[in-house]
C-alpha cells in the first residue's frame, strides 16, 4: 500500500514538473517586427492603472485649458452678460436646466402633504407656513415660507427682500427655520433672515437616505441614495437632479417677480452644503438674483469624482470650476463662506462610493484667488466687481458674520442682526412630514423622467431627420459623417491627442494545432496602452493577406476568455474557433475590469466631457493601425464582434473606427435608453451596480438604432438569445426594425443587415454570425 502511494506521489510530481516545463516553453519568441513583451503580473490591472493616471492628469490640466472657452468683455455689465451667455447656456445644458417652467399655476400657501399647516412666532415678528409651488410639468417644489416683512402690505406686495434659503441635502426646511431640533439656534439661517425682515422661501431637497432598489415585486438590489436613484434615469435623458432642484429655485423667483407689485424687489439666494452648490449655480444662471451666499462647498471642483455621483456633471470641468461659476455672478454680489460640513462616506453596495468632506481653508483660498484673477484681467480697475468675501467664520455653518454680509449687500446698507425670536410651533410629526415630502418629490421626478423616456423616440427621430431624409448612399455617407462628429465630441468624448508610436511588444503565449497566439501590447497615449491576444493561423502562405475578426469580451472579462482558456459556456472560445476557420483574430483587453477601479474611471472622465469610450476608441484605432501594418492582414477586411459589454462596444466603437468593415453586436442589442432609464423594466440598470453605465442625454440623441445608423452602410448583425436577461425580444425586435428599415428601404442593401435569434441564454451562439463573417469578409468556410 505504501509503495502504491509513493508511486502515485512520484507520478504527480513528474506530471507537475512536465506541465511546468511545457508552460515555460509556451512563452516563445516575439512576433516578427515587435520587441519582446516583458510585462509580468495582471496586465489588465496595469492598463486600468495607467488610464487612471492619464485621466487624473487631464483633470489637473483642465484648469488651465478652461480659459479658451471664455471671451469675457468687461466694457460694461451689459457687455459682460452678453459675452458669457454662451457659457451660461452651456452650463444650463449640462445641469439639465432645459425645460420651460410651469407658469399657469401659482403656489399653494398653507398647503402641506401632511396635516401640519401654520406655525407662528410667539412675538408675531414673522409667520411660517408650508408651501408648494409648481416647477416643471407635474414636478412641484415643497417647503416652507417665512414671512418676515415688517410692513403692513400682503407678503406678495411687500418691498421686503425675498430670499431663497436652501438647506443641505440631509437638512430639512423645518430645521433651518428653527421649528425642530437638530441645528443650533444661531445657525438656523432661514429663521435668522426672517427675523431680519426678509421673506424667505425654503425648498426641501431630496435626501441621501439609502435603500435597496428593485423593480415592482422583486427583492432589493443595489443600495442607492435617494439622490442617486433620481440621478440615474434623469442623466440618461439629459436632465439632472441638480437641474430639477435649480428649477425649483427659479420657479420661486418666477412667483415673486410675477405677483409682487414691486417688480424691483431684491432677491437673494443662500445655501449651505448641497444647498450652497445649488446657490452657486443659481447665482451664475439667473441674473434676477442680486446677491448669492455660498456656504460650506466652495473650492476646487477637480475632486468631483470622489463626491456623491448626484454631483456628476458631464463636461463641467471643460469650462467651469467654482471660480468660473462664481465669476458669472458679476456684477451682482456674492458672499463665500468656508463653513464646515458633516463628513460622510457612501459605501460601494451597488451605488457609487463617495465621500463628503469640508473644503480646507487652503483649498477655498486657492479657488478664491483664481476667481479674483479671472475678474482682475479687466482693462479698467474701477470696473472690477465688489469681490466675493471669504468671511473668517472658522468651521461653523452660515454664521452671523456671513448673514450680516449677505443682508448688507441685499439691502445696500449694513446693520446689526435683530435679536432672536421665540417660536411657538404647531408642527406635530416632523419625521412623518419629512418622509412623506421626500417620497412625493422622488415620485414626481421619477414620473417626469418616465414621461421624458416615453417622448425620447420622437426627440431622436427629429434629431436624426437630416440623415433619414437622405436619398442616395453617397448623400447618406456624407451626412453620417456630421452625426459621427457629434457622436464623437458630444456623446462619447474625444481626446485630441496624436497617437504615440505603437512600439509593439509581444510574446508567444499560446499554441494549438491550427494557430499560434501572441500577447501584444501597443502604446496609445502617455500612460495608456492597448493589450490583447493575436491568433495567427499556421497555414497562412507567404504574401497571403487574410481578414481579421476583433473579438471583444464582456464585463470583467479577459482576452483569455474568448480564445478558450476559460468561461467556455459564455464565450464558446469564439476567437479561437474563428482562428480554427482560418481567420486572423485579435482579442483586446477592454477597460471594464476591476469593479470600482474601472468604474471610477468613468467618474473621472465624465466631468471632462469624456467617457470610458474616449479611451477605448483610440485603443481600437491603434489596434487597427497596427493590424493593418502586418504583412498577413488585409486592412480592408477587419471586423468587430463583441458580446455583452463587448456588444456595447460593438455599437459605439465601429461608428468612430471606420477601419472596422462590419460589426456584430451579441447579447447586448436593445432599446438601450429604456434599459438605462426605465423605472419599471426588471432588466433596467436603475436597479443594478453598474453606476458607470449611464451616458448623459443619450435619450435625445443615440439609441442603438441611431448608433447602427452610423455603422451603415457597412454590414451590421445582431445575435440574440431568447433567454438572455439583458432585455426582452419585443424591445430588441422593435429597435432592430428601425435598423433594418435603414438598410432595406433607405440604402437598399438588405443583405448587409441581419439578426439571428437562438434558443439560449447570454452567450455566443456562433452559427449565423459565423456565416455572416464568411460572407462579408469573403472568406471560404472550412
Amino acid at each position: 500500500m505504501r509503495r502504491h502511494f509513493f508511486f502515485l506521489w512520484c507520478l504527480a510530481c513528474l506530471s507537475w514538473s512536465l506541465s511546468s516545463v511545457a508552460q515555460e516553453r509556451v512563452f516563445g519568441p516575439p512576433l516578427a517586427g515587435t520587441a519582446p513583451l516583458t510585462l509580468e503580473g495582471d496586465i489588465a490591472a496595469q492598463m486600468v492603472a495607467g488610464i487612471d493616471k492619464f485621466l487624473l492628469r487631464e483633470i489637473d490640466l483642465s484648469v488651465q485649458r478652461r480659459e479658451k472657452h471664455w471671451n469675457r468683455d468687461f466694457s460694461s455689465p451689459e457687455a459682460y452678460s452678453k459675452s458669457i451667455e454662451p457659457n451660461r447656456q452651456r452650463l444650463k445644458k449640462i445641469l439639465g436646466v432645459v425645460d420651460d417652467r410651469e407658469s399657469s399655476r401659482g403656489p399653494h400657501i398653507g398647503h402641506s402633504l401632511t396635516d401640519d399647516s401654520v406655525v407662528c412666532s410667539s412675538d408675531y415678528r414673522f409667520v411660517i407656513m408650508p408651501i408648494s409651488w409648481p416647477c416643471v410639468r407635474d414636478v412641484s417644489a415643497y417647503g416652507l415660507f417665512l414671512n418676515g416683512s415688517d410692513d403692513d402690505k400682503p407678503f406678495t406686495e411687500s418691498s421686503a427682500p425675498f430670499v431663497i434659503a436652501i438647506p443641505d441635502a440631509n437638512q430639512t426646511p423645518e430645521q433651518i427655520a428653527g421649528l425642530v431640533d437638530g441645528i443650533p439656534r444661531e445657525l438656523q439661517f432661514a429663521r435668522r433672515l426672517a427675523e431680519n425682515g426678509c421673506r424667505v422661501l425654503v425648498p426641501a431637497l431630496t435626501t441621501r437616505q439609502m435603500s435597496k432598489r428593485a423593480p415592482p415585486g422583486q427583492p432589493g438590489r443595489a443600495n442607492l441614495t435617494n439622490r442617486e436613484f433620481l440621478y440615474r434615469p434623469a442623466f440618461e435623458l439629459g436632465r439632472h437632479i441638480i437641474g430639477y432642484e435649480l428649477q425649483k429655485v427659479f420657479a420661486g423667483i418666477d412667483w415673486i417677480k410675477k405677483d409682487s407689485k414691486n417688480i424691483n424687489v431684491k432677491v437673494g439666494v443662500i445655501g449651505y452644503g448641497e444647498g450652497g452648490l445649488l446657490a452657486l449655480y443659481a447665482g451664475a444662471l439667473d441674473p434676477r438674483i442680486d446677491v448669492t451666499c455660498v456656504s460650506g462647498v466652495f473650492g476646487p471642483r477637480e475632486g468631483i469624482w470622489k463626491q456623491p455621483i448626484d454631483r456628476n456633471v458631464f463636461g463641467l470641468l471643460e469650462q467651469f470650476g467654482d471660480a468660473e461659476v462664481c465669476a458669472m455672478i458679476w456684477p451682482r454680489k456674492a458672499v463665500i463662506e468656508n463653513a464646515g460640513v458633516e463628513n460622510a462616506s457612501l459605501p460601494s453596495e451597488g451605488g457609487a462610493p463617495a465621500t463628503i468632506t469640508s473644503p480646507t481653508n487652503e483649498d477655498v483660498q486657492h479657488e478664491f484667488q483664481r476667481y479674483t484673477r479671472l475678474l482682475g484681467s479687466t482693462r479698467t480697475r474701477d470696473q472690477l466687481p465688489t469681490p466675493a468675501t471669504i468671511e473668517p467664520t472658522g468651521r461653523e455653518r452660515p454664521s452671523a458674520v456671513s448673514l450680516r454680509a449677505f443682508l448688507a449687500r441685499l439691502r445696500g446698507a449694513d446693520a446689526p442682526l435683530a435679536e432672536e425670536s421665540k417660536l411657538k410651533s404647531w408642527l406635530r410629526d416632523h419625521d412623518k412630514t419629512r418622509r412623506v415630502r421626500d417620497e412625493q418629490q422622488q415620485h414626481e421626478i421619477l414620473r417626469d423622467t418616465q414621461h421624458l423616456l416615453a417622448e425620447s423616440p420622437y426627440v431622436r427621430q427629429r434629431f436624426l431627420k437630416k440623415l433619414t431624409d437622405c436619398k442616395t448612399v453617397e448623400e447618406y455617407e456624407k451626412v453620417a459623417e456630421e452625426y459621427r462628429e457629434f457622436f464623437a465630441t458630444e456623446v462619447i468624448g474625444r481626446f485630441d491627442y496624436p497617437f504615440e508610436p505603437p512600439n509593439p511588444k509581444s510574446r508567444q503565449s499560446y499554441e494549438t494545432e491550427k494557430w499560434t497566439g501572441y500577447e501584444v501590447v501597443l502604446d496609445v497615449f502617455p500612460d495608456v496602452f492597448a493589450y490583447g491576444i493575436l491568433c495567427l493561423p499556421k497555414d497562412i502562405k507567404p504574401g497571403e493577406k487574410r481578414p481579421v475578426v476583433v473579438c471583444q469580451h464582456g464585463l470583467e472579462g479577459r482576452p483569455q476568455d474568448v480564445i478558450g482558456e476559460q468561461r467556455q459556456e459564455v464565450y464558446a472560445a469564439f476567437a479561437g474557433k474563428l482562428a480554427d476557420r482560418g481567420f486572423i483574430t485579435f482579442a483586446p483587453q477592454n477597460i471594464y475590469i476591476g469593479k470600482d477601479n474601472f468604474r471610477t474611471l468613468q467618474r473621472k472622465a465624465n466631468p471632462l466631457g469624456k467617457t470610458l469610450f474616449s479611451i477605448m476608441v483610440p485603443q481600437h484605432q491603434q489596434i487597427c493601425n497596427w493590424l493593418k501594418s502586418l504583412p498577413q492582414v488585409d486592412g480592408e477586411r477587419i471586423a468587430f464582434y463583441g458580446l455583452s459589454y463587448g456588444g456595447k462596444s460593438a455599437m459605439r466603437i465601429p461608428p468612430l473606427v471606420k477601419d472596422y468593415c462590419l460589426s456584430i453586436c451579441s447579447a447586448d442589442f436593445n432599446d438601450w435608453v429604456d434599459k438605462c432609464a426605465s423605472t419599471r423594466a426588471p432588466y433596467s440598470y436603475v436597479w443594478t451596480g453598474e453606476y458607470e453605465i449611464f451616458e448623459f442625454d443619450l435619450g435625445s440623441t443615440f439609441n442603438y438604432a441611431e448608433m447602427a445608423a452610423l455603422i451603415a452602410p457597412r454590414p451590421f448583425m445582431v445575435e440574440r438569445g431568447h433567454f438572455d436577461g439583458v432585455g426582452v425580444d419585443e424591445r430588441v425586435a422593435a429597435e432592430y426594425a428601425k435598423v433594418q428599415r435603414i438598410y432595406n428601404v433607405q440604402l437598399k442593401m438588405p443583405d448587409r443587415c441581419q439578426i439571428e435569434y437562438f434558443v439560449g441564454p447570454h452567450k455566443i451562439n456562433g452559427v449565423g454570425t459565423y456565416d455572416f463573417l464568411h460572407k462579408h469578409l469573403n472568406w471560404p468556410k472550412r
